[in-house]
């Protein structure tokens, strides 16, 4: 940090390891507890590195899950430090301090990624990694970095095994990666009592993620979190094999003005699903995800998707049932099996059935498997009790396409032929020899 700048920012220790870190690494994880100062770290090291930068036209992003926590978590701090400097500009309008030096910080969500393709940046924070869309660096970000070689700074308070997990993974064994790690039992941050009455109200697990930076704690409200502990427990995240004499059913989620989900599966006779792969992207038409559905090279069964597939657009008259087919994409739509309160009750219920029959291809579902894990209710604070419906976040369009899949398993459907049979057991089946999987 530049100590001539007055910013009115004095770093606690751990911020300055941070800062350092940073300053030391392209890539850098910061797992934090909360009440750490993250956050306000991270905004100041976004405009010092603004400041100092030498580049031309230098562009650094703070990103947060959403572009309203943006707003709410991070503006004011920024806004704050920028206007103490000569000749900066804060733009409430659009999240936007512009240097004299031509550089510009922006404040963005992740719930809108459109917003950052086409970009190039020379630094990136990812404020609480966890709850971002688990494809949006790789897909998004990495290649705006790529040509200015810019920096990146995962941050987060731990909530499950997902992209914040596993890049932390990264980071503690790659070359290269710094990995910082935050507990409030090492800080000293907090005082003791304030921690000792936190435990008085919060489950261990809660306590764990929230102030010992757990990854392994429970998510707060997970919905499936019982069901994927046993699909681990039992090795069902695997290197499961395509086979080729069985086709490949798609169940899709359609999204209008954010992410389109297609899971890619094969159903066995015996009642496993092999979950064989999963695509997800946001912004884009039929004719992208009939190249995708095309290079993938799978003997496709079934498409099927939800029944709004089927509604028609004011603007042209015509159904997305019917502008999908002039691309080759032919659908049925996923049944509507009721009988529970809400037919998302009855769809999570169907996912909690067919969970316990399926088998992840651990090389191309990632994205999904991790989706499934994060997909939870809100928290009512003031009732104490969770909300019927599920939180609308970035996990919830692969989970909505996989209830499609549970749904659409429990209504009885034609028996593919006789020869397949041999084809569903490929070379694991029983008597296959030299392979250990097995069929439960």
């Amino acid at each position: 940090m530049t100590e001539a700048l007055e910013l009115g920012y004095v770093p606690r220790p751990q911020q300055v390891a941070l800062h350092r870190a940073v300053e030391g690494h392209r890539w850098v994880v910061a797992v934090c507890h909360r009440r750490m100062g993250k956050t306000v770290a991270a905004v100041h090291h976004l405009l010092v590195a603004a400041l100092e930068s030498g580049k031309a036209q230098p562009r650094f992003a703070y990103i947060a899950p959403t572009y309203r926590m943006a707003k709410l978590i991070a503006w004011d701090y920024m806004k704050r430090s920028a206007l103490s400097v000569r000749g900066c500009e804060a733009r409430e309008s659009d999240l936007i301090v512009n240097v004299p030096n031509g550089a510009r910080v922006q404040l963005f969500g992740s719930d809108n990624p459109d917003t950052l393709r086409g970009q190039y940046f020379d630094g990136v924070v990812l404020d609480e990694y966890g709850m971002h869309p688990a494809n949006l660096f790789g897909e998004v970000l990495r290649p705006a970095l790529a040509d200015r070689q810019g920096w990146a700074l995962f941050l987060g308070t731990p909530n499950g095994r997902n992209q914040f997990s596993a890049v932390a993974e990264t980071a503690k064994t790659t070359e290269g990666w710094a990995y910082l790690e935050f507990k409030a039992s090492d800080t000293g941050l907090l005082a003791a009592e304030e921690l000792a009455a936190a435990r008085e109200v919060m489950t261990a697990d809660e306590y764990a993620q929230e102030f010992e930076a757990s990854f392994s704690a429970a998510v707060k409200g997970a919905i499936y979190a019982a069901e994927m502990d046993v699909c681990r427990a039992e090795g069902r995240i695997t290197s499961v094999p395509v086979e080729p004499g069985l086709p490949v059913d798609t169940d899709w989620d359609l999204g209008m003005g954010d992410a389109t989900a297609i899971i890619f599966s094969q159903s066995l006779r015996s009642g496993e699903v092999r979950i064989v792969d999963y695509y997800e992207a946001s912004g884009e038409g039929f004719p992208h995800y009939a190249q995708v559905l095309q290079q993938r090279g799978y003997v496709y069964g079934t498409h099927w998707a939800p029944h709004d597939i089927a509604v028609r657009e004011l603007g042209t008259g015509k159904s997305r049932l019917e502008v999908a087919a002039s691309y080759g994409l032919r659908f049925e739509m996923t049944p509507r099996v009721t009988g529970g309160k809400t037919e998302v009750e009855d769809g999570i219920h169907a996912v909690r059935l067919l969970l316990p029959k399926c088998w992840f291809r651990e090389a191309t579902t990632k994205p999904l498997v991790d989706a499934i894990g994060h997909y939870r209710r809100e928290y009512n604070t003031r009732l104490q009790e969770f909300s019927a419906t599920p939180r609308h976040d970035w996990s919830s369009h692969a989970c909505d396409a996989l209830r499609g899949l549970a749904v659409r398993q429990r209504v009885p459907r034609r028996r593919r032929d006789a020869e397949a049979t041999a084809a569903e057991w490929g070379s694991w089946g029983p008597g296959a020899g030299g392979g250990t999987f097995a069929w439960t």
